[in-house]
Formats: C-alpha cells, structure tokens, sequence
C-alpha cells in the first residue's frame, strides 16, 4: 500500500511539474548593450494557448522602435503509430538604448492555457558605445536585415508600416540633360510581392535601368525606427521640352503575410495549411517635379548632344585610287544623350563624294545617362587624283558642368589619290601630240580620180561601222562603270564575295595557328559582313529573320538560304561544343565557305 502511495505521489509531482512547465515564459536577451545600440528580446511560452500577452513597460532608458514580431513553432514525432505534438510562440521585440546605466525590464504578463502567469525581469545594463558608427554586434548596420513583423490576420497596415520613396538626383536641368529616378521600398511587415511600373510620359524619354530580380535588402532608421529597405527601381529620363514637369505617383501592389490564429496548427501541418493569410496592400508611391530650362541659343551646328562628351577622328586608309571608297570614322564618346547625337558635318572639297554614315552602338545605360561610344563610318570616293587635306570636323554640344555650348574640333587629315583604275584624273589638253589634227597645208594638189578616192568606198563604211561598234561597247562598259560607282550599295554587294574571301582566307591561317576566338570571329566577321553588302542592310540591323526574307526575294533557294543559317549556328555555337575543336573549326570553315559559295552560284 506504502508503495502505491509512493508511486501515485511521484506521478502527480510529475503531472504538475508539466503544467508549470507548460505555463512558462521564458525571456531571452542581453545583459549588457551599448548606448544607442538596436537589440532584441525574445518572450518564449512553450504552448500556442496564449490569450492576452504583453510586455512589461520598459522604462525611458529604452525605446521600443518594433513589436510584438509574433512566430509559431510546431514539431512532431509519431512512434508506434502514436502521434505527439509540441508546439511554442516567440515574441520578439527591437529596443534601442537611449541612457547609460543599470536598468530593469519589468516581467511579461499573458494568459496561457487558461492561467495567469509572468516571466522573469530583465536586468540590462547600458554603456558608452565605443564605436557609434556601429551597428548590432559591432558590425555594419546597412549590412544586416531586421526580422520582419508578422502581423495577425486583420491588423491595419499602415502609411508607418510600408512605404515607397521616390527620390531624383536632380530637380533643375536643362532640356536632354539626363535625371536619375529612384524608387526605394521601406517596410516593417512581411512583404512578400510588389508590381509597379512607370507608365508612357508625355515631355521625357524613359529608359529603365536593369536591377537583379532577386532583391536584397539591408537596414535603415527612419526617424529612429529600422525599416528593412531596397531599391526597387530606377530610370534615366531625359526631359523632352522646357518647364515644370511632373512625373506622376505611381500605385504598387503588393502582397502582406499575415498570422491567421483561427488555423489548426496540427491540420495545417497534414493538410498543407500554412497558417499565414496573404493580404492585399496598395501603396502609392508620390509624385515628383522637376524644373526644365530651355537650352540657350542653338548654334547653327548644334550636334544636338547634351551631356560631357569628346571625338576623335580617322581616316582607314592615307592613299586610294580615285574612284575606290575610303572610310571616315569619326567616334563620339562620353555621357549624356548619346543616342540623340547627329551624324558630323563634314566640309569636303568637290571632287568628293559622300554617303551617309553607317552608325554603330557602343553604349550602356547607366545612373548617370547613356554612357560609351557612338561610332559613326563615313564613306568617301574621291574622283580625282591629287592630294587633298578633309578639313577638322568641328562638334558642338551643351556642356552639363559648365551650363554652355562648347566645341570640340579633330585634326585636318590629308589623304593621297593616285590614278584609279578606270582614269580616274583630269584630262589635260594643254599640249597638242602628234597624233593630233594638224593645222590644214594650204598649196595646189592635183584632181584625184573619182573612182579611186577612199570616202564612200566598202573600206571607208566598214571601217566607220568597226568604229561606231566599238564606240558604243566602250559607252556601255563606261556607263555601266560610272553606275556602279555612283550607287555604292551595289558596289558594295558587287565586292562583298571578294571581301569576305579574304576573311576567310585570314580565318584559315587562324586555323592552322590554332587560335580558337579569333578564328570563330573572323569566319562570323565574313558571314555577316557577306550578307550585310549583298543586301545592303547594316551589319547592325541584320537578324536571322530578316536574311532568309530578303535572300528569298532574290531568288536564292530555300536550301540554300537554309544552308547559310546553319553556317551562322554553327559558327557561333561550335566553339562551346564538346569534342575536338581542330575538327569542329575546319568543319565550321568548310560549312561558311559552301554557304557563301552557294549563295552566289544560287543568287
């Protein structure tokens, strides 16, 4: 009987040790902290029972910047088909330091499991901070992210709780000067989705600027609470006319997590439920003005750049035949409105013909505008031999730091033409050879006999006929000729075979010296720039789809058309492709040569 007691007494200890246990809050935090350092302290009840918690007031030394930061734990374990449950609920808050010295945080107080009970008080003492730059921990407070607050479902999201700044480097610039647009994401609640664009402006041309999909956020107070943050996005705008514009508020939709306390956590866990409900939240992001001023009086060779800018100019060769095309390039670099930058004027002497310039892209977008090069090929065909000196090309452009036109000027640049191929100079008449018509010999001849003069005689027509042949076959070789050079778009096509046979025939000797990238480069130099004067399309403009359209037009088979593709792909690929690369580079070289081969035995 004794033992039974005994045994009945042990376990009703045991029974009421548990329920003390399971109506405990336990607190976690520092003992000592820094002056004006963030930290955090952790209420934990070993149940989701929990009806009414609340902190202690802390008293003036600490400010309370965030909470309660509600999470729920649950855990299970089946054993011989007997299935337990444990479940706990943290509260966390952030407080920072405002005083030096010992103070104590009264106990928490929460109905748990239909009892009242408290934690334990906590004692922290605050000192100097050595390092008042420093964030929790010493480190960095813009390298770390505060715990979001996880609200229960219903609670009110607040203008406090999560906004969007918008912010521009600049609020007064002048017409095409670039401004760099900022949207910056501040929240204290778990944001788990956000859309938002900028619409079509009236008055600015808007380029977005690229940001990684996968957003990090880091830390800032403001006005002396933390706020996880991210820039969420950026755009360059360059305004389009003078005056006070206005870019518009923006509303971004994003999705709020929310603690719905109505959900079973055992069903949640074996049903998928997660206990969390998604929220709707619209938050508007305000409107922003900026002041534009007219650009002063446009000089009359204004080149339409607005920015920080600097040229160079070129000539591809010093000596040319007349008639054979020589290339001008002239490159603008820098910042500003690059894309907006017209093609140079060029004062040439007139023996000179020029076509319009072929322009090439080097730029990116950057926070300060569109930053890089803007490449412009000019090409010339002078007519006549001589030396000839192509005058400095002069740009004109508003300078941003200096608010004023400057002018940039290149050096003069002399080119040699020699006799061309086809004459090419001036005919010089001042000298009279023999074999020209002398002055008429005055004196007394004797009367020749009709029958035997020459004019009217079958030589004397088919001499003449023989002449009047081989006037009118030169007149048609020196048309067509003439022709060819004055359209130099078919000049170009009639030399893009040529051309690109020489790139191949460098691509082969890469080939045999082994040099992988080159080869690859030349080969697709040779394929592309091929195309590019047989159609006379700029390289630049050239797509996949576009080739096969216009090669169609021309009468080129499909399979062949089909075949100069696949000479494209291979090029381009083979050089990722596994294996050999000698074998893959020679059967690349085989595939670009039999396309450009077929294309002119085809078109």
């Amino acid at each position: 009987m004794q033992r039974i007691l005994i045994t009945l007494l042990c376990t009703l200890l045991t029974m009421l040790s548990l329920g003390l246990k399971a109506q405990n809050i336990r607190v976690e935090g520092p003992t000592a902290v820094y002056n004006g350092e963030q930290f955090q302290i952790r209420y934990i009840v070993n149940t989701t029972d929990v009806k009414g918690f609340r902190m202690g007031t802390p008293p003036d030394a600490f400010e309370v910047l965030m909470g309660p930061s509600t999470s729920t734990q649950q855990s299970f374990s089946m054993v011989n088909g007997k299935t337990s449950h444990t479940s706990s609920v943290t509260y966390t808050y952030v407080l920072m330091a405002r005083k030096t010295g010992t103070f104590v945080i009264p106990s928490a107080h929460a109905t748990v499991a239909g009892s009242n009970v408290s934690s334990q008080a906590l004692k922290i003492t605050v000192t100097a901070n050595p390092n008042p730059n420093a964030g929790q921990g010493g480190r960095p407070q813009q390298q770390q992210r505060s715990p979001a607050r996880v609200n229960r479902a219903g609670t009110r999201i607040t203008g406090n709780d999560l906004f969007i700044k918008v912010s521009a480097n600049k609020s007064h610039v002048h017409e095409q000067e670039p401004i760099l647009l900022t949207y910056k994401v501040y929240t204290q609640v778990e944001l788990t989705q956000l859309q938002g664009k900028m619409p079509d402006l009236n008055g600015f041309h808007t380029q977005e600027i690229p940001l990684p999909q996968q957003k990090r956020f880091h830390v800032e107070n403001v006005n002396g609470r933390p706020y996880n943050c991210v820039t969420w996005s950026q755009y360059v705008m360059f305004p389009q006319m003078s005056g006070k514009l206005e870019i518009p508020s923006i509303t971004f939709k994003g999705i709020v997590v929310q603690e719905d306390p109505n959900v079973d956590p055992f069903e949640a866990f074996f049903n998928g439920g997660s206990g969390y409900v998604e929220v709707n939240k619209e938050i508007k992001a305000p409107s922003v003005s900026i002041q534009v001023d007219p650009l002063p009086q446009k000089p009359a060779n204004f080149s339409g750049g607005v920015g920080v800018f600097s040229v160079e100019a070129s000539l591809d060769k010093n000596q040319v035949g007349a008639g054979d095309p020589v290339t001008l390039h002239f490159v603008v670099k820098g910042v500003g409105n690059m894309k907006l930058i017209k093609e140079p004027v060029l004062d040439l002497p007139k023996v000179f013909e020029k076509y319009d310039a072929k322009v090439t892209d080097k730029t990116s977008l950057t926070s300060e505008g569109v930053s890089g090069s803007m490449l412009y090929d000019i090409l010339l065909v002078p007519r006549t031999e001589g030396e000839y000196t192509i005058p400095a090309i002069s740009f004109v452009y508003f300078d941003t730091r200096s608010s004023s036109y400057k002018t940039l000027t290149t050096e003069p640049m002399t080119l040699k033409v020699t006799k061309g191929k086809g004459g090419g100079s001036a005919a010089d008449y001042s000298q009279q050879s023999d074999k020209d018509i002398h002055n008429f010999m005055i004196g007394g001849n004797e009367a020749e006999d009709p029958q035997n003069t020459f004019f009217g005689s079958t030589a004397y027509l088919a001499l003449n006929g023989i002449v009047l042949a081989i006037f009118i076959v030169l007149l048609i070789i020196f048309r067509r000729r003439a022709m060819e050079l004055a359209d130099i778009t078919a000049y170009r096509g009639k030399k893009a075979n040529k051309v690109a046979t020489k790139r191949l025939k460098k691509a082969a000797k890469l080939l045999k010296a082994g040099k992988t990238n080159e080869f690859y480069d030349e080969v697709l130099r040779a394929l592309w720039g091929y195309v590019g004067d047989k159609l006379a399309i700029p390289v630049e403009q050239l797509t996949r789809e576009n080739i096969s359209e216009k090669l169609a037009t021309r009468k080129v088979s499909e399979e062949t058309i089909g075949k100069f593709i696949e000479a494209l792909d291979e090029c381009e690929f083979a050089r990722y492709a596994p294996g050999d690369p000698a074998v893959a580079m020679e059967h690349t070289y085989d595939k670009a040569s039999e396309a450009i081969e077929n294309i002119e035995n085809n078109g």
